[in-house]
């Protein structure tokens, strides 16, 4: 599930996008103060940030910046502010998309899934995604564990891509799916999809039967359980 950052110091509206964006399938975590959500970066991991600009306690810009110097996250910023020089700002500081309100929520989700879109996109063109002891190279469609090289069917190395580009996150059998649609992957019902992951474990798991790497998350899907370093 995408887990999103929402930093919005009006109690009303941050509920209301809130219910919206749940409603859409998306975890939703608040803070209406900039220490809050600094405090929230720092010991969480989000798929994408909302900020507004003008919070009682500081700005979003300043909150974009401390997010860019650890992460690539994608972010949106809401403000009532709509001049060319904040707009201008926001993007130069590493904002993707600006929102200006008032807006309407549908165009607010409707804008997420595009930066998504965009962000797994140069994602995938990473040329190296490190976790533990693997390392998959994308631009030769190589895993290595412990140095040594593995190879990856084509089928092996998008599911592989699917769950490094996405790490701690619990993904359903139906996300993975779509995102796997979105390559041109032909059908892939349940059992199939039990196999490759089968498979995976058997090259990445030290112990395949107790995995460490690829987790089952009972009634609900896989999660990647190890932190990835991008490069």
């Amino acid at each position: 599930m995408i887990k999103i950052l929402l930093l919005e110091d009006d109690e009303a509206l941050a509920m209301g996008m809130e219910f919206t964006l749940k409603e859409e399938g998306y975890h939703v975590v608040k803070a209406g103060l900039v220490k809050d959500c600094i405090h929230m970066i720092d010991n969480e991991q989000f798929d994408l940030a909302l900020l507004d600009i003008s919070l009682p306690d500081g700005s979003g810009y300043d909150v974009c910046k401390y997010i860019r110097a650890k992460s690539e996250m994608p972010i949106i910023f809401l403000t009532a502010f709509d001049d060319e020089v904040n707009v201008v700002l926001g993007l130069e500081i590493g904002g993707d998309d600006y929102v200006t309100k008032p807006f309407r929520v549908k165009e607010l989700v409707s804008r997420i899934k595009a930066v998504l879109r965009r962000s797994q996109t140069k994602q995938v063109y990473k040329e190296i995604l490190r976790s533990g002891n693997i390392e998959l190279h994308t631009l030769t469609v190589m895993l290595k564990k412990n140095g040594e090289d593995i190879p990856l069917t084509a089928q092996e190395y998008k599911l592989l891509l699917i769950f490094m580009n996405n790490p701690k996150i619990v993904l359903s059998k139906d996300t993975i799916f779509e995102k796997l649609l979105e390559t041109s992957t032909p059908f892939m019902d349940d059992n199939t999809l039990a196999v490759y992951i089968k498979r995976l474990r058997e090259k990445v798991e030290d112990v395949p039967s107790r995995p460490q790497y690829i987790v089952t998350q009972r009634g609900l899907g896989y999660k990647w359980n190890m932190n990835v370093i991008k490069e």
